[in-house]
């Protein structure tokens, strides 16, 4: 439908709690769901990068995530739980902050639960950089950035320079 504004870091609405997507409010998805589709698409199209991204991101405080790697899933209202006690450390990026990269540590394996499009309950385990890019894109829906979790004052870099 449209190509969105991505929200940027300073936005304060990158830092609110999202509201649950209630089942009579899947009608209205559609239009958002196509938005997050055209924005992530023009963001890999701009800056070369970006498998999913979270509603608020562009000003819908909904708990709501697009994600397409080798297809589209939609998932509404996930919850992560099985955290595994191993992590994983890598430099995270994010499309509201698009040239900077930041050192954080996620945990290599976890499951999400959630709604699909037509209101089905899923699940799926996930490991490694799925387990971490879906932390990332929850960790949104709770307005906590990856700013916030950066493992100390050094864990920050430039992309345009490289970690």
């Amino acid at each position: 439908m449209a190509i969105r504004e991505v929200l940027l870091l300073g936005d304060p609405r990158l830092h609110e709690i999202c509201e649950p997507v209630e089942k009579n409010d899947t009608p209205s998805l559609e239009t958002v769901v196509e938005d997050l589709h055209d924005t992530l698409m023009d963001c890999r199209g701009r800056i070369g990068a970006g498998r999913a991204v979270a509603a608020p991101q562009i000003g819908v405080l909904k708990r709501l995530v697009y994600m397409n790697i080798d297809q589209p899933i939609v998932f509404i209202n996930p919850a992560l739980d099985q955290m595994s006690d191993e992590k994983i450390e890598l430099w995270d990026d994010c499309l509201s902050f698009p040239d900077l990269l930041v050192r954080v540590r996620r945990h290599r394996t976890c499951r999400i639960k959630y709604r699909d499009l037509d209101w089905h309950r899923q699940e799926l385990h996930l490991e490694n950089d799925l387990s971490e890019l879906l932390q990332h894109e929850c960790d949104h829906l709770d307005g906590v950035l990856a700013v916030a979790r950066a493992i100390d004052g050094q864990s920050f870099a430039l992309r345009s320079h490289g970690p």
